[in-house]
């Protein structure tokens, strides 16, 4: 009894002397998690911390001047500037949040928002279903199916600026090979980049060829991972084409769809060189979206208001954020990791 007493009573003592340590009194307390991840993985911490210098210096610095100066009444007149040996100190003001007060109350960030979801919404629902249908046409045994291949893919290779440049030559309305052909079918030619509504058409047939590629190729992919014996089991089944396509394909293609989807959202809504070279978002404002509308604050129009076009940038930025964030959240609703 009196052994046992001993040991509980050196046990106690032990506590209390390695809790005193951990006070401070001795020997230092355990590292922290982030000091052990440090000391474990320093050698990928290494390799990543130029990265995150670069991407701190390429995107964060111009955010966060973006984001000053939508809160400030900068424009050409009133920013810094040297002409000569002449050097003029900046005089702009801070304003606080009246510039985004002002776009969301004004008719022309509303209005030019609208097209752009259009623009957005037409684009990318289009694109996802020639996508759809040219991979699955492109997924079977055809001859020739790396011709055709090759030829999809085609438009995705040339630079954009080319392919706008050539369909540029082909809406033209006196010169142009379309309504070339149809005045040879005695039709009248169309005023394709000159009709507000033509050009809207115009703009959304040269993104979806130029969109097209990618989608089908990332759901060519997709589908080539989907096992055949899903397939074979269901038409063995009695399974119609439709059945199959609506129970085996689309929830296979679910992974894959869903990444596409975001990432065509966001480069169309950015979507400035189809806009900007074919149209510059005419005629008149028809077809101006966000992104070509802060262009044109910042660089056409005098003078130029640097304040407003960062104001629309950041609330590009914004609505961008907020769209991920509901996807991911109907994402997730829907049992979906992402």
């Amino acid at each position: 009894m009196a052994v046992h007493t001993s040991q509980s009573v050196a046990k106690a003592a032990g506590d209390d002397v390695a809790r005193g340590r951990s006070r401070g009194t001795g020997n230092p307390p355990p590292p922290s998690r982030l000091r052990r991840a440090l000391s474990t993985h320093w050698y990928a911490w290494t390799m990543v911390a130029p990265v995150v210098v670069v991407i701190g210096v390429i995107i964060g610095y111009p955010l966060v001047r973006g984001i000053y100066l939508s809160m400030t009444d900068a424009n050409e007149r009133n920013v810094e500037r040297s002409i000569g040996v002449n050097h003029s100190p900046a005089t702009y003001k801070f304003v606080g949040l009246d510039n985004y007060t002002e776009a969301l109350t004004g008719n022309q960030f509303l209005g030019t928002l609208g097209w752009t979801l259009v623009w957005t919404v037409s684009c990318v629902a289009i694109t996802f279903s020639l996508g759809m249908a040219l991979a699955n046409i492109l997924n079977r045994r055809i001859a020739g199916r790396s011709a055709y291949r090759m030829a999809l893919i085609l438009p995705w290779a040339i630079p954009g600026f080319v392919s706008v440049f050539a369909w540029r030559f082909l809406y033209n309305e006196d010169r142009g090979l379309l309504n070339k052909i149809l005045s040879g079918g005695g039709i009248d030619g169309i005023p394709w980049l000159n009709d507000p509504t033509w050009a809207k058409f115009a703009v959304i047939a040269v993104n979806v060829w130029l969109g097209v590629p990618f989608m089908m190729v990332a759901l060519l992919g997709g589908l080539q991972s989907i096992p055949s014996e899903q397939y074979e089991a269901a038409e063995m089944d009695g399974a119609t084409a439709w059945q199959r396509f609506r129970h085996i394909t689309l929830p296979g293609l679910r992974p894959v769809s869903t990444t596409v989807i975001l990432l065509s959202t966001i480069w169309t809504f950015n979507m400035f060189p189809v806009i900007y070279l074919l149209t510059r978002g005419g005629p008149g404002e028809a077809t101006q979206i966000l992104v070509t509308q802060a262009y044109k604050f910042s660089f056409e129009i005098s003078p130029r208001d640097f304040a407003q076009s960062s104001t629309w940038g950041v609330l590009i930025l914004v609505l961008l954020m907020i769209f991920a964030a509901v996807y991911r959240r109907v994402l997730r609703t829907q049992g979906d990791d992402w």
